[in-house]
């Protein structure tokens, strides 16, 4: 992996779990961080290794981790191929984003577990520099039709517990998060079942009422997948997906903040109500992130971009371009959201929600130097994956 060693020195403000603590440096070994040092310790230090001098103008924040995402530069999740994850590692850390769940789409079962099989290959294959894989969102095919949005309905199927436990199988167990429509599983033994296993089972394209949503979560439902998004809204008889967001406490909720899927006035009211602990911002973002404006592809179907959006045909919403650091400035200009509101929201809700919280999600001794410096316009300085320096500002 490179140097061994990165001293991060004269750093304006980190965001520790403690709260944000200025003029700090930190010191990171074997792509850990092993100091967490003050002004006055740090002008004791001789040091031989690397070092970036913040210069007293950077905030120190962990890096994003993006739980929803189907691709960006060029490539899809169900492309199947090493090359579209080694993409995502090489592109992503220009987003802030250090981490993330690999996002399939309902589609045929061979090629769901193709896509799969190939994030366990390359899982396998030993540690990398870049965006970490963490895992995988099996968004579909356990959907409810009425709410597809940009899933192809002709792949969307009942609930299958030997199907699921057949693809964790061929994604040897990397499968985190499923996002399923719970009133299509009746019993809920379904649910009951992943949730016992540790999968995060996500509410999403989903016509479910409030009751059939408390119900899914007595069973073992955890998540809303893209609040507001492919669900219904709040309506003064039934407050519906969104409401239980709003008034279930065991519940956390996706959000797409590109003001587009929800508009901002929406996201302050869901700021409001659902608040910081609670909201993990995704991008949902497909294959034409970082591209121009055009024709793409998104399970199989034509995608057209413009003007910030992504459309299928019938000009339903396929997914996004937004990058993490555009929904981390778009969160800040909304009243009340703090830099310790997104490290809750970007890093350590999507840890805790997967399992990972171990390891990645917070600026912690022994945890990986999963990092971003922001700057003073919030601009991405530099991205640290695992000690590595992989993205720097121009």
């Amino acid at each position: 992996m490179g140097q061994s060693t990165l001293l991060i020195k004269n750093i304006q403000e980190a965001y520790l779990p403690q709260g944000m603590v200025k003029k700090v440096s930190i010191m990171i070994e074997n792509g850990k961080i092993a100091q967490i040092l003050t002004q006055e310790e740090a002008a004791d230090l001789s040091f031989s290794g690397k070092v970036i001098d913040a210069k007293y103008k950077l905030k120190l924040l962990p890096g994003f981790i993006d739980a929803h995402i189907h691709g960006g530069y060029g490539v899809d999740m169900m492309d199947a191929t090493p090359e579209t994850l080694q993409t995502l590692a090489d592109n992503l850390p220009s987003e802030g984003t250090t981490s993330y769940l690999a996002t399939t789409i309902t589609q045929s079962d061979e090629n769901i577990s193709n896509a799969l099989k190939n994030v366990a290959a390359w899982a396998a294959n030993g540690k990398k520099q870049g965006a970490d894989l963490v895992g995988i969102h099996l968004e579909g095919p356990f959907v409810e039709v009425s709410k597809a949005g940009a899933q192809p309905k002709q792949y969307i199927t009942e609930p299958d517990l030997s199907k699921f436990l057949a693809w964790q199988d061929d994604a040897n167990g990397q499968i985190r998060t499923i996002t399923m429509a719970p009133e299509h599983d009746k019993t809920g033994e379904f649910i009951k079942t992943l949730a016992e296993s540790g999968v995060n089972v996500s509410a999403g394209h989903t016509d479910a009422s409030f009751q059939q949503i408390k119900h899914a979560t007595n069973a073992g439902v955890r998540q809303l997948t893209h609040l507001c998004n492919a669900m219904n809204g709040i309506h003064h008889r039934d407050i519906g997906a969104v409401g239980a967001a709003f008034q279930l406490e065991g519940l956390r909720a996706e959000l797409i903040a590109d003001g587009i899927h929800v508009v901002p006035e929406m996201l302050q009211l869901i700021f409001d109500n659902v608040g910081p602990d609670r909201i993990i911002m995704i991008t949902d973002s497909m294959r034409a992130k970082g591209l121009k404006e055009g024709k793409y592809e998104l399970g199989g179907q034509p995608v057209y971009v413009k003007d910030g959006q992504a459309t299928l045909d019938n000009g339903s919403l396929a997914g996004s371009i937004l990058t993490m650091i555009d929904a981390v400035k778009m969160m800040l200009q909304l009243d009340g959201v703090t830099l310790q509101d997104i490290v809750k929201m970007t890093a350590v809700n999507p840890a805790q929600q997967v399992g990972i919280f171990d390891t990645k999600g917070s600026i912690e001794l022994g945890k990986d130097a999963d990092l971003v410096l922001l700057n003073e316009e919030m601009d991405i300085a530099y991205t640290v994956c695992r000690g590595e320096v992989v993205y720097q500002e121009e």
